[in-house]
């Protein structure tokens, strides 16, 4: 288990911070510690909006670094806000935020698509459907290719599998 960067507590959440194209910045903190880390955060975004304006560039340009600068008809977040935060505000969000979205999520999990988990123990008869399935896409494929000794084979490879 790891331990809070602040005390020796153990970290029950783990912060991400994006700080620019390719530039990340992790904080593994207990939930006191990340409360008041948040809380620096919020009034780290106040200074800066202020810094922005002071310098005479709008305060949503100089937050959105380059991110959609609209915000979401349904709910009214912006991208900055869920930056801020790590929460979008509603459903629609994920659409009208697509563009940044997308870039964001495959690089914290690999893909934007969610695949889930399958059981260590996952029975006999759930991994025979699945094979099943490819069998039956695959086959699909060889007959659209005209392959119709392939097609053959995965027919009686098919049959095998009902049969058992």
């Amino acid at each position: 288990m790891q331990k809070c960067q602040q005390c020796a507590s153990p970290a029950t959440l783990h912060i991400t911070e994006v700080l620019g194209q390719s530039k990340f910045e992790e904080h593994h903190l207990c939930e006191g510690c990340a409360a008041k880390y948040l809380n620096e955060a919020q009034g780290k975004t106040s200074k800066t909006t202020t810094a922005a304006t002071a310098v005479g560039s709008s305060a949503e340009d100089y937050e959105s670094g380059g991110f959609s600068k609209g915000e979401c008809s349904a709910c009214g977040i912006k991208f900055v806000d869920f930056r801020n935060s790590g929460r979008l505000g509603c459903p629609h969000d994920y659409e009208f935020f697509r563009d940044d979205l997308i870039p964001l999520l495959e690089n914290i999990h690999g893909d934007a698509r969610h695949t889930g988990k399958t059981p260590r123990r996952r029975p006999q008869r759930k991994e025979a459907e699945t094979e099943l399935a490819n069998l039956r896409q695959k086959l699909k494929t060889a007959v659209s290719k005209e392959d119709y000794e392939e097609a053959a084979k995965i027919r009686d490879r098919i049959k095998k599998l009902e049969e058992a």
